[in-house]
């Protein structure tokens, strides 16, 4: 038998092992065990989270044979029809290949006939938001008066593109992103009962890199024993995610902050030798400074922060000893440079011109010592005691030929004394002007 990938092979079979959606699946198994189940369903939220699982299983949990039950049995011919894809009664449609009217019209066409061997016949749909306009409208009197064996669950990762009229017809239900801890905990599962040895390191890695999805993180999995074995190391982790490590953000982050210049750069060619993505230390750093200011200013930075309990406390000591100021300065800087990388023909000089302009902020003084100086300086002002003129030397002695009175050179007329208007000192210029010679 050819192998079986793990995203399959741990696909989850009832409500309960569907992880991180448990809103979702409480509500389904509600309304299953109180008989108000709707006629269509939507099914929203980012990729490998569970929509199409969670429809197979609602499928199933309605053909069962001691169905409808929130619990299917999973044994019996339906539920295992069901699960390998293979029941007449639960049609999976790809809304990217079949996406036309025409599709649509054979399907208003197959509703009308009863369910083979099920109770329903359930048409999924996914990546509904591929269809027509045209295909839509033709769905839209099916869809809300469907017959009473008939159910739809529509799964998309688009919402916004599927038209309101569709949206007012169903029951909608939003899939949201996997924890980081949710992940890590169903990857350690599959590792014990897999015999594959990874570390809390390696699991944190692999389930960021999945950025929230369950699929995505299983696969990653799966690579990385094909790589290393079933014996994980983080290095290979490393070399096959192209992800960096929490102790190296750290020391990395440490040296901008010491403005060790050289070092950083060292670190970074390091780091690109390794085939390391030039925008993932960066955005790793950017996102380990959030991480930073989070431990200094929150009560409980383990709520907000999404990593292993052994990160966040090496996190809050390293923040310990750090100004809050000078981590806001750097993660403006390094996001501004992260940005311009986006538009630069040569991205490693640009980061290498970033992290050198990031080593030259001189550090800001605390804002408590600046309000206390100008609240002095204030004072100082008001009271009349502000800061002494530099002495000037006073001439004692008048020098020679000195005269109190104004004069005149080249025969141009002395100052016009105080009191005399702009007009006098007009009628001299211009009496100085006719006596001279040409």
């Amino acid at each position: 038998m050819s192998y079986q990938v793990l995203a399959r092979k741990w696909r989850p079979q009832v409500f309960e092992d569907v992880v991180g959606q448990e809103h979702v699946t409480r509500t389904l198994q509600n309304a299953i065990s109180a008989n108000r189940l709707a006629h269509a369903f939507l099914f929203s939220g980012p990729r490998g989270v569970g929509k199409t699982t969670t429809a197979r299983i609602l499928a199933k949990a309605l053909n069962c044979k001691d169905g409808p039950t929130p619990t299917p049995c999973g044994v019996c011919d339906s539920c295992r029809e069901t699960a390998a894809g293979t029941s007449v009664d639960v049609i999976e449609i790809d809304g990217a290949s079949n996406r036309g009217i025409e599709h649509i019209r054979e399907l208003r066409e197959a509703v009308r006939y009863a369910p083979v061997g099920g109770k329903y016949k359930v048409y999924v749909i996914d990546e509904v938001h591929m269809l027509t306009n045209e295909a839509f409208n033709a769905l839209l009197k099916t869809l809300e008066e469907p017959p009473p064996h008939v159910l739809f669950i529509f799964a998309t990762t688009e919402p916004q593109k599927i038209p309101a009229t569709i949206h007012s017809r169903c029951q909608r239900y939003g899939f949201k992103r996997i924890s980081l801890q949710g992940l890590m905990n169903k990857l350690r599962e599959i590792a014990g009962a897999e015999g594959i040895q990874v570390t809390d390191q390696g699991l944190s890695m692999i389930a960021r890199a999945a950025e929230g999805s369950m699929r995505d993180a299983q696969s990653l999995l799966d690579q990385a024993v094909s790589y290393s074995g079933r014996e994980i190391k983080d290095e290979d982790l490393q070399t096959v995610l192209g992800s960096v490590a929490q102790d190296i953000l750290r020391s990395f982050t440490e040296l901008l902050l010491k403005k060790d210049i050289s070092a950083a750069l060292k670190q970074l060619d390091a780091l690109l030798e390794q085939g390391q993505d030039m925008r993932l230390l960066p955005s790793g750093v950017v996102e380990h400074v959030r991480n930073l200011l989070v431990a200094k200013m929150a009560k409980d930075p383990g709520q907000i922060i999404e990593l292993p309990a052994a990160d966040i406390e090496a996190i809050k000591k390293q923040a310990a000893g750090t100004d809050g100021e000078n981590l806001l300065m750097l993660f403006d800087s390094l996001s501004k440079t992260l940005d311009d990388m986006r538009w630069s023909p040569n991205q490693r000089f640009t980061l290498e011109i970033g992290l050198i302009k990031v080593c030259g902020l001189k550090p800001l003084k605390p804002l408590a010592e600046v309000v206390e100086r100008m609240k002095a300086l204030e004072e100082r002002l008001v009271s009349g005691h502000g800061p002494a003129r530099p002495p000037v030397d006073v001439v004692r002695e008048k020098p020679a030929g000195y005269s109190s009175k104004p004069h005149s050179e080249a025969g141009i007329p002395a100052q016009a004394e105080a009191g005399e208007g702009d007009r006098d000192v007009l009628a001299g210029i211009v009496s100085v002007l006719k006596t001279k010679k040409p």
